[in-house]
């Protein structure tokens, strides 16, 4: 059998939370839908963070009603213990905590210190895991940050691990505005290799078009977990300039080209895509999505 390459598809929460033209629920749901026929096991449905911060969230109590998980599993971001509340209120067994390797960053996104927001999220687990779900964590800005410019490897490694030391599961380690090249990616993981490779996940955006060749040099050191959005949609409110995710069609399309299985199909992938896509009216920044398209 071929090895697996995990794939967590982000585009229900990640690729659609900076757009600015809502999004209706029944689309969100449909989207979810597709993204489930097309083999998606592990996916960001939503995020319980303040509605006139994220408009785009307000109503991810609702985007899983009527949905048939069928055993996938769906994360729900929390800020806070009042976002924890509502996730438990709403029934979610797996959510993620965010923090960033940037004090900027992480004030401008959460309005706390990367001090104050590891607090609050060794509350936030003990209390989730006191209810018996799961909590992952991510790491933002590793490679970079819009506000600080370069990142010190070594905060990005401290905070990954108080990450694991109130009980993630995994962390995701991100490139939020995408400036990460394969050499940086090498250099990074390299000092990062104290952590078991099967704990981290990779978080690349593709503002300068780097991400499949970055997700390949993570692949080529052993790496296996990678987040990536569907059609390549996402961005960061908080920050300026990032571009898309990797896209899920792309990384899926690299995997089969390298003999790994990753359970996804490719052309459901990039349909239910579609689904985002012809409502926000633009052409997508995924190539693979393009090509997959025209040869349908």
């Amino acid at each position: 059998m071929s090895e697996k390459l995990r794939i967590v598809e982000v585009g229900p929460r990640d690729g659609l939370q900076n757009e600015a033209r809502p999004v209706p629920l029944e689309i969100k749901k449909k989207f979810i839908r597709k993204l489930l026929k097309a083999g998606v096991k592990e996916f960001e449905a939503g995020a319980f963070v303040r509605p006139d911060k994220i408009p785009q969230m307000a109503d991810s109590e609702k985007v899983l009603d009527g949905v048939q998980l069928d055993g996938a599993t769906a994360f729900f971001l929390v800020p806070n213990e009042k976002g924890l509340e509502r996730a438990l209120a709403s029934g979610a067994r797996t959510i993620a905590v965010f923090t960033g390797a940037s004090e900027t960053f992480v004030k401008k996104n959460i309005g706390m210190s990367i001090d104050e927001s590891l607090k609050v999220f060794g509350a936030v687990a003990e209390k989730a895991q006191a209810e018996k779900i799961k909590v992952r964590g991510y790491v933002s800005v590793v490679w970079g940050c819009p506000y600080e410019g370069t990142v010190k490897i070594g905060t990005a490694k401290r905070v990954a691990k108080a990450l694991f030391d109130i009980g993630c599961f995994e962390v995701s380690l991100g490139d939020t505005i995408g400036v990460a090249t394969p050499k940086t990616v090498e250099e990074v993981l390299t000092q990062l290799s104290n952590f078991p490779k099967e704990k981290l996940a990779l978080h690349f955006h593709d503002t300068r078009g780097l991400a499949v060749a970055n997700v390949l040099r993570a692949v080529q050191m052993g790496y296996r977990n990678f987040d990536s959005s569907a059609g390549g949609l996402g961005g960061c409110p908080y920050a300026p300039g990032a571009a898309g995710n990797v896209a899920t069609e792309e990384l899926v399309l690299l995997a089969d080209s390298l003999g790994f299985e990753t359970g996804l199909d490719a052309m459901g992938i990039a349909q239910a895509s579609k689904v985002i896509i012809d409502l926000l009216g633009r052409p997508p920044r995924s190539k693979a999505y393009q090509a997959l398209m025209a040869s349908a």
